[in-house]
C-alpha cells in the first residue's frame, strides 16, 4: 500500500487493492501485502488498523506477509511493515553509497530553496542542481542532511500493461533523495528493494505513482536487480471529470460501510471502475470477477465515480441474498439507531416490504424504525389537505369499525379495500388513505398503508388507530 497508510482507506485505495487481488487470483499467483510505512512521521497505527479492517470487511484476505506467532500455521500472516525492515535498507543503502552510485547531501532547507529561485529565475524546471555530488568530503562544520542517488542523464523507458510504452527522460529528475539517514529510508528506496527480495513479479498501482517508476528501475540497475512488471491504472474522478480528493469528498470505505453498503456490491463497483468484462455484465460475483479480471481490459482514461449506479448495484446484490441473511445484516442498522428488534418476524416482514424501495442497508432501519417504535406526530398531519380536525377523527373511526370487524385470519390487503370500499366511495380515497396512512406511521411518506397494516397484524394497526383518534379528541 503506497506510500503510507497516512489517513482512513480510501476508496481509491481500495480499488488499487482489488486490482492486485483479482489479477493474482486470476492467474494463479501470491498476492503479497506491504504496508509502505517508511513516512514514521505520518504514519499511525489507528491507519493501518483501519486498512486491514477494511480489506478483511471486503472479505479479500491477502496470502502472504511475516509469521505473526511464528508457527507456520496457513492465514496466520500479518503484513510486512516496512518500519520493521530497516537493517534491510540500510545494507543497501551503505552499498550504493559504496558503489559511488549514492552521496551525502549537505544542503540545507535554505540551501536548495535557493537553488530552486534561480533555476525558476532562468526559466528552467526546478530540480536538485548537484552541489554535492563530487564533494571528496564533507563541508567544514555541516552534516549530512539526506542520501541522494545519482540519476544519470539517460532515457528510461518500460512497457506498462496498461499505458503501453512509456519513456522519461531521467536527466530531467535531478539527483533524488532516498533516505534521510542510513536508518529512515524513502518510499522509493524502500520498495525497490522489498520488490527485489519478495520476488515481486507485478506491481500495480495508480497512474499517479508513474513517476516514480523510473526512479526505481534506475535504482534497480544500480543494485543489480530485476525489474517487475508495472501496471498503472486511471485514477478515480467525480462526475464533473476532477480529481476525487480526500480533503473535498467524503471517499473513506468506511462512510460506505456504515451508510450500509454490502462489500460484495462495493467489490463489484470498485472492479468496474476503470476496467469492464467482455460480455459487459454489470452485475458479478467475486468469482466471476476472477475468472474475467484482464489488465487489457482496463482503459487508461480516469474512471468516473457514479454513485447512482453503486446504488444500484448495492441494490441488486441485496436481491440476491437469502432474506435471513439479508434480515442477518439489516439488524445492527437497526440497533444502532436505537431500536431493540425483538420481534424478528416483524422484522423479517419489514424487510421483504422494504427491499424494492431502499437503497442500502441503513435505508431498511431509516425507512422502517416506525414499525418498531411509534414516532409523535402533530394531530394536523392527520388532515387530508387541511381538512376539519373532526371531519378527520369521523372518518378514522369509520375506518376503525371497517377494519376492527375483520378478523385476524382475514387481516390482509384484498380484506382492507373490500372493508373499506364503502367509504372510499362515498368519501374519496385521500379523506380514508391518508389520515390512515400517518395513524400508522406517524409520517406523511411511507408505503401503502394496506401493506403497513399487513406488517404490524390486526391488533397493533387498530392500537395505532386508536391513538391517532385519541390525539383528534
Amino acid at each position: 500500500m503506497a506510500p503510507s497508510p497516512t489517513g482512513p482507506l480510501h476508496i481509491g485505495t481500495a480499488r488499487t487493492y482489488l486490482c492486485n487481488w483479482l489479477f493474482a487470483k486470476h492467474v494463479g499467483a501470491t498476492f503479497v501485502l506491504r504496508i509502505e510505512d517508511t513516512d514514521k512521521e505520518r504514519s499511525e497505527k489507528k491507519h493501518e488498523t483501519d486498512l486491514l479492517d477494511g480489506f478483511t470487511w471486503l472479505d479479500l484476505a491477502w496470502d502472504e506477509g511475516p509469521n505473526v506467532h511464528g508457527d507456520g500455521e496457513k492465514g496466520d500472516y500479518g503484513p510486512y511493515r516496512q518500519s520493521e525492515r530497516t537493517p534491510i535498507y540500510k545494507k543497501y543503502l551503505e552499498q550504493l553509497l559504496a558503489s559511488g552510485a549514492a552521496y551525502y547531501c549537505y544542503c540545507t532547507k535554505e540551501d536548495l530553496e535557493a537553488q530552486r529561485q534561480v533555476m525558476l529565475a532562468q526559466g528552467l524546471p526546478p530540480k536538485y542542481n548537484g552541489h554535492c555530488r563530487t564533494l571528496t568530503a564533507p563541508p567544514e562544520g555541516k552534516s549530512p542532511e539526506v542520501v541522494r542517488f545519482k540519476v544519470p542523464e539517460v532515457k528510461v523507458e518500460f512497457k506498462d500493461l496498461v499505458r503501453g510504452k512509456v519513456a522519461f527522460d531521467a536527466a530531467l529528475f535531478g539527483d533524488i533523495v532516498i533516505a534521510k539517514d542510513l536508518d529512515t529510508p524513502l518510499y522509493n528506496f524502500a520498495v525497490v528493494v522489498d520488490d527485489e527480495l519478495m520476488e515481486i513479479t507485478h506491481v500495480i498501482r495508480g497512474e499517479d505513482h508513474l513517476s516514480n517508476t523510473p526512479k526505481q528501475i534506475l535504482m534497480q540497475k544500480a543494485l543489480g536487480f530485476g525489474q517487475p512488471v508495472y501496471a498503472h491504472i486511471p485514477l478515480i474522478l467525480n462526475a464533473d471529470r476532477s480529481k476525487m480528493s480526500k480533503r473535498f469528498n467524503d471517499v473513506t470505505l468506511s462512510s460506505y460501510r456504515e451508510r450500509g453498503y454490502l462489500p460484495e456490491a462495493l467489490v463489484n463497483f470498485l472492479a468496474l471502475l476503470g476496467w469492464h468484462p467482455k460480455d459487459d455484465k454489470e452485475v458479478l460475483s467475486i468469482g466471476e470477477l476472477i475468472a474475467q479480471f484482464d489488465l487489457e481490459r482496463m482503459q487508461q482514461a480516469g474512471a468516473i465515480f457514479n454513485e447512482e449506479k453503486l446504488d444500484w448495484l448495492n441494490r441488486e446484490h441485496m436481491k440476491l441474498l437469502s432474506v435471513a441473511e439479508l434480515v442477518a445484516r439489516v439488524k445492527p442498522f437497526f440497533e444502532k439507531a436505537g431500536i431493540a428488534v425483538d420481534n424478528p418476524a416483524l422484522l423479517e416482514k419489514v424487510v421483504k416490504l422494504q427491499l424494492s424501495r431502499v437503497k442500502t442497508l441503513n435505508d431498511f432501519a431509516e425507512a422502517g424504525k416506525f414499525f418498531f417504535v411509534m414516532p409523535d406526530y402533530e394531530a394536523t398531519l392527520l388532515a387530508w389537505k387541511g381538512a376539519p380536525l373532526l371531519e378527520t377523527k369521523i372518518a378514522l373511526q369509520s375506518t376503525s369499525t371497517a377494519l376492527t370487524a375483520l378478523t385476524a385470519p382475514k387481516f390482509h390487503r384484498e380484506d382492507f379495500l373490500l372493508a373499506l370500499a364503502p367509504l372510499t366511495e362515498k368519501q374519496g380515497r385521500g379523506p380514508i388513505f391518508w389520515p390512515l396512512r400517518v395513524a400508522l406511521s406517524g409520517q406523511s411518506a411511507s408505503p401503502d398503508p394496506m401493506e403497513i397494516m399487513e406488517t404490524l397484524g390486526r391488533d397493533e394497526s387498530l392500537r395505532r388507530i386508536s391513538l391517532a383518534i385519541a390525539k383528534l379528541q
